[in-house]
């Protein structure tokens, strides 16, 4: 007996996406070709053209995914506060200092990889990544809080982030709650 009929495959865009990513995370772009992206992906070279004429237009198609995937975590973050004043600095504590989902985790660190690719490879392959920062500064400006506490939060999530992809250091989670903790009275103390 089966839960429910089986969930289709993903589609070949989808597939060839993925394996591209999977492909960057494990060699960089140089190792990107149509080949391997297709060989991958369990398609054919001309399967996969159908949807990407090119290298350059899978790596775009790659930023599109990923800042889709930002914005659509972004917006899971913030719906998840309650409404009111300091609602976006709550939602990017939750992000950079929580324990739960929508804290770093593997999906993090496979955008990651292709964000830092894409970034090498060619800077203005980051513009859709730059429109979902430049929503997000917009939104953390009309948050109801002082000017610059919102940004100050933000920067300290992106700060936890940007240790975690580099390897740099790894708060304790002790240290990583003293942290969150400080955050949480400079918002209090403002509202």
């Amino acid at each position: 007996m089966t839960d429910g009929p089986p969930s289709a495959p993903p589609d070949v865009r989808t597939r060839v996406l993925d394996a591209a990513e999977a492909i960057i995370q494990a060699r960089g772009v140089a190792g990107l070709t149509l080949e391997a992206a297709a060989r991958d992906a369990g398609v054919s070279k001309g399967g996969l053209l159908y949807h990407f004429a090119s290298k350059e237009a899978l790596l775009m198609a790659l930023m599109a995914r990923l800042a889709e995937f930002m914005q659509s975590e972004y917006r899971a973050c913030v719906e998840a506060q309650p409404p009111g004043p300091g609602r976006v600095a709550r939602a990017n504590l939750e992000w950079g200092f929580g324990d739960g989902a929508m804290s770093c985790n593997e999906k993090h660190d496979r955008a990651a990889a292709i964000f830092l690719a894409a970034f090498h490879h060619d800077p203005a392959l980051l513009d859709p990544v730059r429109a979902v920062i430049a929503r997000m500064r917009a939104d953390n400006a009309a948050d109801g809080l002082p000017p610059g506490l919102g940004e100050v939060i933000h920067a300290a999530a992106d700060g936890m982030f940007m240790a975690r992809i580099f390897r740099l250091y790894a708060p304790s989670d002790a240290e990583r709650a003293a942290m969150r903790g400080r955050l949480e009275r400079l918002l209090e103390a403002a509202r």
